[in-house]
């Protein structure tokens, strides 16, 4: 009889189920998919679902849970798992597509992304996920918060514009949309002091953040959403890794001689770490030489002043996971004691 070597139960998250394949890689190296259910996503449908691992796994084994990061609706299960003490791995879902696309999948359902998302980790080795830290997990739930008042502002304001422009503007309307403007101006302003309440109460928080702040451009608000998207880089092992995990990760269609696609940013990482980094590289490129340096050679090179932006992002983000991790602050001088070498970017990435 063959030997079981590792059990991994698939799981494709959605709002209201949890479509689940449970398989086992054999000990020659053959794997198996051969069990597979529905549960509701809800407290009850996840405490069948661990039942039923159980029951149809081998016992001697455990249970790697997989799934994908699917908005919010993994959530309420991956912390169920992780409080319970399950060994659970959250993928990006580019990962897991990309490798669909590579077992020639035709038909996409929820079974058969279960399927692949079970032969992905029977194949590979997963970084076991860990349930952010409550600090972190406040502060990525007040960041995301304000993102949405001050998106909602850009709407309303938009929307007063508009109607100030018309022949006659209804004066009545004028006043409820100037009212809309300061309730949520009012919010913003009581969503930041919440924020610099959280930081101040913790003493490495703060001083991680005070770090990070030396870097051009990155302001307190700035380097708290990167904290919190990110956990605080718990998971994070490299610079590439962190841009895998942002979408600053370039891809690039090549064959032969006859296809070359513009290589481009792939996007399908954290969207909140790459916006946060839109406004501090604007400020960036204005006022430090490094972060010039990378803009106009970009520039040059293409014309596009976005591409020039996008690799000033990139290189700003890996820069604060620097400082991060060496506990370091920046230094400006450091062109100059380096000669004044022009700095050459290596990372001609495109937006």
């Amino acid at each position: 009889m063959k030997k079981v070597l590792k059990q991994v139960l698939g799981i494709d998250v959605a709002q209201k189920e949890l479509v689940v394949t449970m398989g086992r890689l054999l000990d020659d190296l053959s794997k198996e998919l051969y069990a597979h259910k529905v549960f509701k996503n809800s407290e009850s449908g996840i405490k069948l679902l661990i039942d039923w691992a159980e029951k149809v796994s081998d016992n001697t084994l455990i249970v790697h849970y997989v799934m994908e990061s699917t908005g919010v609706y993994h959530q309420k299960f991956a912390y169920y798992l992780s409080e319970h003490g399950q060994q659970l791995s959250i993928v990006l879902p580019n990962k897991i597509s990309n490798y669909m696309r590579s077992l020639e999948v035709k038909t996409i359902t929820d079974k058969t992304c279960s399927e692949a998302i079970a032969r992905f980790g029977l194949e590979r080795k997963l970084d076991i996920w860990e349930k952010p830290k409550m600090i972190y997990r406040s502060l990525q739930q007040l960041t995301r918060e304000r993102d949405q008042i001050v998106n909602e502002r850009s709407i309303v304001k938009n929307q007063l514009h508009a109607e100030k422009s018309e022949a006659y503007p209804y004066q009545k309307s004028l006043d409820r949309l100037k009212a809309r403007v300061s309730f949520l101006n009012a919010q913003e302003k009581e969503i930041k002091k919440d924020i610099s309440k959280i930081v101040s109460r913790d003493i490495a928080l703060q001083q991680d953040v005070k770090i990070m702040c030396t870097l051009p451009g990155i302001g307190e608000l700035t380097a708290v959403i990167v904290l919190a998207e990110t956990n605080g880089f718990e998971l994070i092992r490299s610079k590439k890794q962190l841009a895998g995990y942002s979408g600053f990760d370039v891809k690039e269609k090549l064959s032969g001689t006859s296809v070359k696609g513009k290589p481009k940013i792939s996007k399908k990482g954290n969207r909140h770490l790459r916006k946060a980094m839109y406004l501090p590289s604007l400020s960036a490129v204005k006022c430090d030489e490094r972060f010039k340096a990378i803009y106009v050679r970009i520039l040059a090179k293409n014309g596009i002043k976005m591409k020039g932006l996008v690799a000033v992002q990139r290189k700003m983000l890996e820069m604060v996971y620097t400082l991060f991790k060496n506990k370091t602050s920046y230094d400006r001088e450091y062109l100059k004691k380096e000669n004044s070498v022009p700095i050459q970017d290596q990372y001609a990435i495109t937006g």
